[in-house]
């Protein structure tokens, strides 16, 4: 098998293992157990609190002294474990503290995953920028697909996602040791400071004006990425208290409309390497943040009726507003820090968003929809929406104004020196 189908193969089945339940435990949670929704926040927290430490600790651990590969397929058999243990699972407590322990296994290996598969592209001589796009798009099909597995096979309110899950995570753990070797940098001197004996070099980045800035906003465009997980299904399920909307496509498909959105990131992944090229890493980021302004936004105008077309663009645009930002910093990060320190670097960068902003987004945005926008158990989408909107709307114009960039198209940027 060549490289890049191999690298494939890898991507593939890193998302679908995540794609088999992450829209649909919630029918799980609700229809099949019955438990409360006050306590269901908790386990979208469990993405966010995870990513806070693990994937910078694992990418030291990559950097230092263990091979990437066989130490992601080790996370990966133990989070298989994990998710196959859900099942058995009795009450909401034990549920959470088991679904924790699988995404504290599982949500550092979306770093390492990028990091094994530039070490591996770069090794073979292959140009990262191009080629890493189209394999990394096969992940987002492996979510579509695990997605429609578990809603076609009945499954999608049954304890068999996680059945499902488990499988594919425990096949990739397998895999994973079959990859070519990727081996600790570790090139740290006799005298190195007690820092880098540690592999903590990556967070000297923050030192640099420019990276610091990346970082800090990723975190806070990062607060938006779990947005439309945590709630559009539910949105478009809350048009069935609207009389003319009950028994609506929206309303019987919810979760079929959302899928656009993944499907809408299997092309826009395929764009990255024209935008990087023709506009560089800011202008791509940018454009990100508009793009977010106008999923809210088009969610906030959107209806079953007239305004379906809003929510179908809504879902188009999310295609750009997640992976402009996702894949391009990810490959920023990659392009702009020094080989001894890359695996950390992406395990910072994943800090950074799915970590930190992502559980000040969930924790934030609960906070303010229980207690402005939802009034006598209704809760008011529109203002929701609109109030995410200026958020991203923020964002966009302090970056545009904050984040000094000049890009050149014709060499590899590099800002760490």
């Amino acid at each position: 098998m060549s490289i890049k189908f191999r690298l494939t193969l890898m991507s593939f089945l890193q998302f679908f293992v995540w794609g088999a339940w992450l829209i649909t435990v919630g029918n799980y949670w609700f229809a099949t157990k019955q438990w409360s929704g006050a306590e269901f926040g908790a386990i979208f927290s469990t993405l966010g609190l995870s990513s806070i430490f693990m994937p910078a600790l694992t990418g030291i651990i990559a950097d230092r002294w263990i091979n990437a590969e066989k130490l992601y397929g080790g996370l990966h058999i133990l989070g298989g474990l994990a998710l196959a243990y859900i099942p058995m699972v009795d009450n909401p407590t034990s549920f959470f503290w088991v679904i924790f322990i699988a995404m504290l296994c599982y949500m550092p290996t979306i770093s390492l995953s990028n990091s094994i598969a530039y070490n591996i592209l770069k090794n073979n001589k292959f140009d990262v920028i191009k080629v890493f796009p189209p394999i990394r798009v096969w992940g987002t099909v492996g979510f579509i697909i695990a997605m429609w597995i578990t809603n076609l096979s009945g499954n999608k309110a049954s304890a068999n996602m996680f059945y499902i899950s488990a499988f594919a995570a425990i096949v990739l753990g397998i895999y994973s040791f079959s990859l070519p070797k990727c081996a600790p940098q570790n090139l740290t001197s006799k005298d190195a400071s007690f820092t880098e004996l540690l592999g903590l070099n990556a967070f000297k980045l923050f030192g640099t004006y420019k990276m610091a800035l990346f970082f800090i906003f990723s975190m806070f465009l990062g607060g938006a990425l779990q947005l439309t997980n945590m709630y559009g299904d539910t949105f478009l399920s809350d048009f069935s208290k609207v009389p003319e909307y009950a028994d609506s496509f929206v309303v019987r498909y919810s979760t079929i409309i959302m899928s656009i959105s993944q499907i809408s990131e299997t092309l826009f992944i395929l764009a990255i390497p024209f935008f990087l090229k023709r506009f560089g890493i800011k202008q791509v980021m940018l454009i990100s943040m508009i793009a977010w302004v106008l999923r809210f936004g088009l969610f906030a105008y959107g209806n079953p009726s007239g305004g379906l077309w809003m929510i179908i663009l809504s879902c188009i645009v999310y295609g750009m507003a997640f992976d402009f930002f996702n894949i391009s910093g990810s490959l920023f990060v990659e392009t702009s820090t020094d080989s001894s320190i890359r695996s950390s670097a992406q395990g910072l960068f994943m800090m950074m968003t799915n970590g930190f902003g992502a559980v000040i987004g969930s924790s934030a945005s609960g906070y303010l929809i229980d207690t402005y926008f939802t009034h006598t158990g209704v809760k008011d989408w529109q203002n929701i929406w609109l109030t995410f909107a200026v958020y991203a709307l923020i964002i966009a114009i302090f970056f545009a104004f904050m984040f000094k960039h000049k890009h050149d198209p014709n060499a590899v940027e590099n800002v760490s020196h």
